[in-house]
């Protein structure tokens, strides 16, 4: 609950440059990992990610690439070239340990401590304190289809503008969407392309062109909350179109990204199977997942 990286109205104090912080982190750990992160929001306090992790990815990469972005992650202390290049000679040299850091550069979860620890660190050492500085393990959903993880990018890129922080995407701050608009800026051709992630080491573009998302993400803003500034657009998004999807089922699946599913978001035999995978005869998600296959 405390605003680690916001104005902590309590006490006064400014910690928004922290989100620089995160965002730098997260341009580091994608290009380092096998991974393609297509949606962020780094929040006061708290962080979204929509991230493709592909731990089989690792085995096409040489002995030099893993140690280098592994030394990346982990740099000397003494952090100059001449003590990096040492550091992964060295690395290279230990087929054994270079094999758990290629495992592991293909694990989401070292993803997020490579992520959250340096961060931790950073801020105890500004704010001259010890302990644990996020509140606990980060909680991950499975998003089974496209329509998920684009329902789930939606949600994230949302954060903002839901929270009453801005009331446009491009003043969302430290979102993939605001850095999407503007690098569409810059390369008006990107916007007719599939929609790339915006970060990391995988291809793994999705069915959907930019401007499309855009529009979709700028309708669905509105449409969930109609008492912002701005008309609703009379008909749905292209994208929808394109994706069979009703606008009602939409906006549903979106708004129930953040509470009405918890471990797995897909279609409710997506859920059923992964509930027998784990040995359980439910999750939560089924009942709303029954409900949008019966939005036409």
């Amino acid at each position: 609950r405390a605003f680690l990286c916001g104005i902590d109205h309590y006490t006064g104090q400014n910690f928004e440059h922290r989100k620089v912080w995160v965002e730098q982190r997260i341009v580091l750990v994608s290009s380092c990992f096998a991974v393609a992160i297509h949606a962020y929001a780094v929040m006061s306090n708290h962080l979204h990610l929509v991230i493709h992790v592909e731990p089989a990815a690792t085995a096409s990469w040489s002995d030099h690439d893993v140690a280098e972005k592994w030394v990346r992650l982990f740099p000397p202390k003494d952090d100059l070239e001449e003590a990096r290049t040492y550091k992964q000679n060295r690395l290279i040299a230990n087929p054994a340990r270079l094999d758990v850091c290629r495992i592991r550069l293909g694990s989401l979860s070292w993803l997020m401590k490579c992520l959250a620890e340096p961060i931790a660190r950073k801020a105890n050492a500004e704010d001259s304190c010890k302990g644990r500085f996020w509140e606990g393990r980060f909680k991950s959903q499975v998003l089974c289809n496209d329509q998920a993880i684009l329902a789930a990018m939606a949600y994230v890129d949302l954060n903002p503008i839901r929270a009453g922080m801005t009331a446009s995407l491009l003043t969302s701050n430290h979102t993939s969407i605001q850095q999407r608009l503007k690098s569409a800026r810059l390369d008006s051709v990107s916007l007719k392309q599939a929609l790339p992630p915006i970060h990391g080491t995988l291809i793994a573009c999705l069915p959907i062109r930019l401007n499309d998302y855009i529009e979709l993400v700028e309708w669905t803003g509105k449409r969930a909350m109609p008492d912002k500034r701005g008309a609703i657009p009379k008909h749905a998004p292209t994208a929808l179109k394109h994706l069979h999807i009703s606008e009602q089922r939409w906006t549903t699946q979106v708004k129930g990204i953040g509470s009405s599913y918890w471990r797995v978001v897909g279609d409710v035999n997506d859920l059923l199977e992964t509930a027998k995978r784990l040995n359980q005869r439910w999750l939560k998600g089924v009942g709303t997942a029954l409900a949008l296959s019966k939005i036409d």
